[in-house]
């Protein structure tokens, strides 16, 4: 095995992507994603079953696919990774199972790593290694979180995360409440350039000084995120349209929407990364895709002075590439290999990098 340049196979099934990725060190070598949204559209989110049964046939394919575009075999593997958790419970089971036939098949060893933290390790493929200290937004469909990363392998810290709805979550439900389609994110961000964010005064979750406190005295809800008193606003709002018998206001209800949940989420990330000294902010997720977010987001890290990286789009959705990443470095810095006595775990905690073997 090398260990500075180790050669790991991840495997990501934790919601309605199936991603197989191959990486040597931190050179990514293949990244097969198999998309199971589509089977999802016509009920306005995932489908848990629908997701499982969706990464039971695409498993083996894009397993395939990646070895094939890497030009490399199971045999030449050093290591398996796999997403263990946060998920869902059935398509979690499926990718955690086909890892765990591999690693006994070929006895290589199987490290179950977590999917947030693998949002993180996933910028390593690009803009060369992380700093040892830094800070990370993670914005998706099921995760609104920011962490503090000392080191990738063994030390992220949760400062903040959504006590109800995440921010991919609030767009769907607010993409259904204007009769728009699933998913709602790059139909609302689309929708809101023609439109007017000034519009429309939504209001901004948990930012309220009772909320944010002082820097002597942090509120307990300083780094965290709501929205689903945004959302009922936007409901209430839609209400009040029909029943005064006028238009609805589209353009001008997504560009609102979108200023109130993007503003919240970049004031807040920038605020951690300022209070707690981190120079270096990541930001990852589906929602990353998002051009107001990343505009926002890049003018006020700026003028804070912090470094943003943001990994191209096709790194910051659920991929197998992030969790080869995490695996490799798990692999560098001489950490245990979890083995295969372990179970999926739908609400691993960030400070979990990678499950312990079994004692």
């Amino acid at each position: 095995m090398s260990q500075s340049e180790p050669l790991v196979l991840g495997i990501e099934s934790s919601c309605d992507e199936t991603g197989v990725g191959i990486v040597r060190g931190s050179e990514l070598l293949a990244n097969a994603v198999a998309s199971s949204m589509e089977e999802h559209v016509r009920f306005g989110g995932v489908i848990p079953e629908i997701a499982s049964r969706a990464h039971l046939e695409a498993l083996v394919p894009t397993l395939r696919e990646a070895l094939d575009t890497a030009g490399v075999t199971l045999r030449d593997l050093d290591a398996i990774a796999v997403t263990a958790g946060p998920g869902l419970a059935g398509a979690l089971m499926v990718g955690v199972a086909g890892a765990k036939a591999l690693a006994l098949a070929t006895g290589k060893p199987l490290y179950a790593v977590n999917h947030l933290v693998a949002h993180v390790g996933v910028g390593a493929l690009e803009g060369g290694a992380l700093p040892a200290s830094l800070g990370a937004l993670l914005v998706s469909g099921g995760h609104t979180e920011i962490l503090r990363v000392t080191s990738l392998s063994s030390d992220v810290e949760l400062l903040g995360s959504t006590i109800d709805d995440a921010a991919g979550e609030a767009y769907d439900k607010v993409a259904r409440l204007l009769g728009l389609p699933y998913p709602g994110g790059p139909v609302i961000d689309r929708l809101a350039s023609e439109g007017n964010p000034k519009a429309i005064r939504f209001p901004r979750g948990l930012t309220l000084g009772k909320f944010m406190g002082t820097a002597e005295e942090p509120g307990k809800h300083r780094y965290d995120f709501s929205f689903s008193g945004l959302k009922t606003a936007v409901a209430r709002f839609v209400e009040d349209c029909r029943a005064r018998g006028a238009e609805i206001p589209v353009a001008d209800v997504a560009a609102s929407f979108q200023e109130a949940v993007v503003d919240v989420i970049t004031r807040k990330a920038v605020l951690a990364c300022t209070e707690q000294g981190l120079d270096t902010l990541l930001l990852g997720g589906g929602v990353a895709a998002n051009s107001r977010l990343r505009e926002l987001l890049a003018a006020r890290c700026q003028s804070a002075g912090i470094t943003l990286r943001v990994p191209r789009p096709g790194l910051c959705t659920d991929n197998g590439a992030m969790i080869a990443a995490l695996g490799a470095r798990l692999v560098a810095d001489g950490v245990a290999p979890t083995g295969g006595a372990f179970a999926t775990d739908t609400g691993l905690p960030p400070s979990v990098v990678s499950m312990p073997p079994a004692a």
